[in-house]
């Protein structure tokens, strides 16, 4: 079902999973990362197994996408990093350490993991990997910031030697990206998650073309994903993705006339509205599978991850709504 909408040629019910689905929202993957760090846990098949089956055996979503973190590429890149409480990703490395590793040795967990899950799997494997000017914004800030002002400092004042980094990133990207696939995978997702923080012109030069070069390397379908996808769907669409992941600032039926019908388009509930009432849930999912109604390359998501506090019930009612009613319909 994800990969006939993938190629536009569903004539069924629109598939839906769900970005973090397997994440700190369910009480049971709190309960596996008690008294484990995320980067030992990111780094054991045998836990990339178990997470990544999590929301299929509660959620009974449409596919499973990867449990890992779009940092992971810097193990090809021999860059050390952590995940802290109460302050997230934390990269201790500058762009000067970079140092490329063989994929097959830096990723071998992942590629574990993923042989794993395709022997046990009766739905889609997702695989992913964060783009490169967000990788990039990771490396020079050292953490998640909001403005960027490292990033867009080396940006606008050293654009050729940004360039040169967002070319090694996007090496080392394709060269784990390549590694899923062919350990398995049955597509995959470029998260773009500071995208949203340029504008149209840099938003082309140091999002757009890396992304290309990506799209051009690898031989399966790619669904693109960045914050402002709204905004910037028409240019995103020029690369021929399998696939626009749209977020939620956006109507989704009025931007999927600005996409060519060949390219499949993901979205866009606002995760926010999860804490809501199970009746306006229901209503914004109403409005989205009318607007969408008959769409052979629509795929039901949210415009961005879940939230770790959402509650799971509401998470489960979303699911077992889009199921239900598309069926009825």
């Amino acid at each position: 079902m994800l990969l006939d909408a993938l190629q536009c040629r569903n004539t069924g019910r629109p598939p839906i999973w769900l970005m973090r689905q397997a994440g700190r929202y369910l009480p049971e993957y709190r309960a596996m990362r008690r008294g484990r760090s995320l980067l030992e846990m990111f780094h054991c098949p045998k836990t990339i197994v178990e997470v990544t089956e999590l929301p299929l055996n509660i959620l009974n979503v449409d596919a499973a996408i990867l449990f890992s973190d779009i940092l992971t590429v810097f193990d090809g890149m021999q860059i050390r990093y952590d995940f802290q409480d109460q302050v997230g990703p934390v990269v201790f490395d500058s762009a000067d350490a970079i140092q490329m590793r063989k994929p097959e040795e830096a990723y071998s967990h992942v590629i574990q993991g993923i042989e794993t899950l395709k022997k046990r799997l009766e739905v889609p494997l997702l695989g992913f990997a964060g783009a490169p000017f967000t990788i990039a914004s990771y490396l020079i800030e050292g953490k998640s910031s909001r403005d960027l002002k490292k990033t867009k400092q080396w940006l606008y004042r050293e654009p050729e030697s940004f360039s040169k980094l967002l070319d090694q990133i996007t090496e080392a990207t394709i060269a784990y990206l390549k590694c899923q696939i062919a350990a398995g995978v049955d597509a995959v997702q470029l998260f773009d998650s500071w995208a949203n923080s340029l504008g149209i012109w840099e938003f082309r030069e140091y999002c757009l073309k890396p992304m290309g070069k990506i799209l051009k390397a690898l031989d399966i379908p790619v669904i693109l994903f960045c914050r402002g996808s709204s905004l910037f769907a028409e240019e995103l669409a020029t690369l021929n993705p399998a696939a626009i992941s749209i977020d939620w600032s956006g109507d989704l039926p009025t931007i999927r006339k600005s996409i060519p019908k060949t390219i499949a388009v993901q979205g866009n509930l606002d995760p926010m509205l999860l804490y809501g009432s199970q009746p306006q849930i229901a209503a914004a999912a109403d409005r989205l599978l009318d607007g969408m109604r008959g769409d052979p390359g629509y795929i039901f998501n949210l415009g961005h991850g879940l939230l770790p506090d959402i509650p799971v019930e509401n998470v489960k009612f979303l699911v077992d709504y889009v199921r239900l009613r598309s069926e009825q319909v």
